[in-house]
């Protein structure tokens, strides 16, 4: 970069997990890392740990929120290199259980978000010819069971918009990529539900950063959209 400048990576949505996962790896890939988040306990944390790290306040589904966390970003770090948009939220509940409020939230929060924060990275993006953007999505991407009625409408409204994004701004150097999560991650909480069974069975946060540094990577001529991690033990 010029004047030595790091390559910045925003995380829309750093919440233990997956976003600590993303945050600790790009930081470690030499990326002035932006935390965005609604609560702010953990993304202050991260950014006295990390180097080059900051912490910015933002909900997701609110337009303001997003355009004032990205103006202090771009103020703070420069233009958004990488963006990872990590942010998730639904109640689980049938059509029966679910509220018009808890589908609307769903749907602000994971499509919305999404349009949101891309629109702000977007136009430097396109005028240094490259840059990358990463959505987490889930099972619930893909299909909705009886308990989604409010999850999986949102995160299939998301995966449609990271679709219509990839077709629109690959051919000006911008990847959009998918990240399907389909199957339990690995946390303390979750080990201690299911006592005995083996870690590797839960699918590591490192192993989802992992994978969203190598589409980072991944060479113009062969870019994925649509990737899976699925731990060996789970039933797909």
């Amino acid at each position: 970069m010029a004047n030595d400048k790091a390559p910045v990576c925003a995380v829309v949505g750093v919440g233990p997990g997956n976003g600590e996962a993303f945050a600790r790896r790009f930081a470690a890939d030499g990326y002035a890392v932006a935390l965005l988040a609604r609560r702010a306990e953990l993304s202050e944390r991260l950014a006295k740990e990390l180097p080059r790290a900051r912490a910015y306040g933002c909900d997701a589904g609110d337009t303001a929120s997003v355009e004032a966390a990205f103006g202090r970003i771009r103020a703070d770090l420069g233009d958004v290199d990488v963006l990872i948009f990590n942010a998730g939220s639904g109640v689980w509940g049938t059509i029966e259980d679910v509220s018009p409020e808890d589908f609307e939230r769903a749907w602000r929060v994971n499509a919305l978000g999404l349009f949101l924060a891309a629109r702000q990275a977007i136009p430097s993006m396109r005028r240094r010819g490259q840059g990358a953007i990463i959505v987490v999505g889930a099972t619930a991407s893909r299909r909705g069971v009886a308990g989604t009625a409010a999850f999986a409408p949102a995160k299939m409204a998301q995966k449609a918009l990271a679709e219509s994004m990839a077709r629109h701004l690959w051919p000006a150097g911008i990847h959009v990529a998918l990240i399907v999560v389909d199957g339990g991650v690995r946390s303390a909480a979750a080990l201690a539900r299911s006592p005995g069974r083996p870690e590797d069975a839960l699918i590591a946060p490192s192993g989802i950063a992992d994978i969203a540094a190598a589409l980072v990577r991944q060479d113009r001529s062969a870019w994925s959209f649509e990737v899976e991690a699925r731990p060996y033990a789970e039933k797909w």
